[in-house]
């Protein structure tokens, strides 16, 4: 999936999934993430799941239902999660200029640092927002989520 104009969002992987493997778009339920997905699809540039399970997954891909969280997991397995996450970006985005994270700090921390890095921009336009005010931000931010409502 490459996006258009360099710049992809990142979505972080929720606990709340069906229960059989079916695209990851699909696979989590919550309210959160169904909104931060709408988000991310009301713009012209791609996104991409953050999953503990699986690194960087297109939305299209099949996947199967886990259990892993990066919130667990200690700093020594998430600085390795992030490495290799990052390799699986600048293969997925050759051109990337920027991201915009739509996920919690354990998924930013380190793989920011390593964006950073090499000159992309880091966006979290939800940082210190409490789950119930990321909703509300994604409602009022989101046309997708406007017209729906």
């Amino acid at each position: 999936m490459q996006s258009n104009d360099s710049t992809i969002y990142l979505i972080s992987c929720v606990s709340q999934k069906r229960d059989q493997a079916c695209a990851a778009r699909d696979l989590y339920i919550s309210d959160w993430f169904i909104k931060s997905r709408r988000y991310a699809e009301s713009s012209p540039c791609s996104w991409y799941i953050l999953s503990a399970e699986y690194g960087l997954i297109n939305p299209d891909q099949i996947i199967a239902p886990y259990e892993r969280t990066l919130n667990t997991m200690p700093a020594k397995d998430r600085r390795s999660w992030a490495k290799c996450v990052f390799l699986q970006i600048l293969e997925a985005e050759p051109g990337l200029k920027q991201v915009i994270f739509l996920a919690g700090e354990k998924y930013r921390e380190f793989l920011s640092l390593h964006l950073s890095e090499q000159n992309v921009k880091v966006l979290v336009p939800m940082r210190g927002l409490r789950i119930g005010e990321q909703k509300s931000w994604l409602l009022r931010h989101s046309p997708l989520l406007v017209e729906q409502a």
